[in-house]
């Protein structure tokens, strides 16, 4: 009983907020507020196969499915989530986003065919900074709603690359080149492989490692972001 209201007592003081909203959570509200769970912009890619972010690979990628849960507007709720996700610490954000989107992509059977989820990986540098890949923490929740094995060791990058923002879709593909590699491609031969990112402007980075990806023996790909973002969100 008094550890009951000491926790009250501390969450009166030090209140845990929506990574979404910044509403203060109530009772077995955790990491984002109930409203926003139900009210944030779901894109409902799922049950659009021609949808934008497969179009963005058209005569690139040749996808079995393409798709990502939210739309990412500037100065919108998501904007907030992912800033929590990638630069506040809130790793667990990405398990509980990866669980969202698989109850959809559970419904869905091109995404219900995955046998594997790989992550776009951080360069050691990055993962050192950050401590988490973010990327691998959204493939460890929907890999839990898919029934499919998560490989994060498999496709690397080997090197550091300059930041996105600002690029041109050609910079941005051209900053992208000779980066990833697949260490270990027996593993994934033969594989429907979902290849899994935190948000998607212009799609090089996924195209990148698409097409690395692709090299390997008998492999279909799918893709699956937490968000999609026009190229000047």
């Amino acid at each position: 009983m008094q550890q009951g209201y000491l926790a009250d007592f501390v969450s009166l003081l030090f209140p845990e907020l929506c990574a979404a909203c910044g509403e203060g959570l109530i009772a077995n509200e955790q990491l984002i507020c109930t409203a926003c769970l139900y009210n944030l912009p779901f894109t409902n890619f799922h049950q659009q196969p021609d949808n934008i972010v497969a179009q963005q690979f058209w005569g690139k990628l040749q996808l079995e499915g393409a798709y990502a849960l939210y739309y990412f507007t500037k100065g919108g709720k998501v904007q907030n989530l992912m800033h929590q996700f990638k630069y506040k610490g809130v790793h667990q954000l990405g398990n509980l986003l990866g669980k969202i989107a698989g109850e959809q992509l559970i419904k869905n059977n091109v995404f219900k065919a995955v046998d594997v989820i790989v992550p776009v990986p951080l360069h050691k540098k990055r993962m050192r900074q950050r401590g988490y890949n973010q990327s691998a923490c959204f493939a460890e929740g929907l890999a839990q709603k898919l029934n499919a094995a998560v490989e994060c060791d498999n496709l690397v990058r080997l090197s550091a690359t300059e930041t996105q923002t600002h690029k041109s879709r050609f910079a941005r593909f051209e900053n992208m080149q000779d980066v990833f590699v697949v260490k270990n491609p027996e593993r994934l031969a033969g594989k429907h492989v979902l290849l899994v990112d935190d948000i998607i402007t212009t799609g090089s980075t996924l195209e990148a490692c698409g097409t690395q990806l692709f090299k390997v023996d008998g492999l279909k790909l799918s893709i699956a972001t937490i968000a999609y973002a026009t190229a000047d969100s």
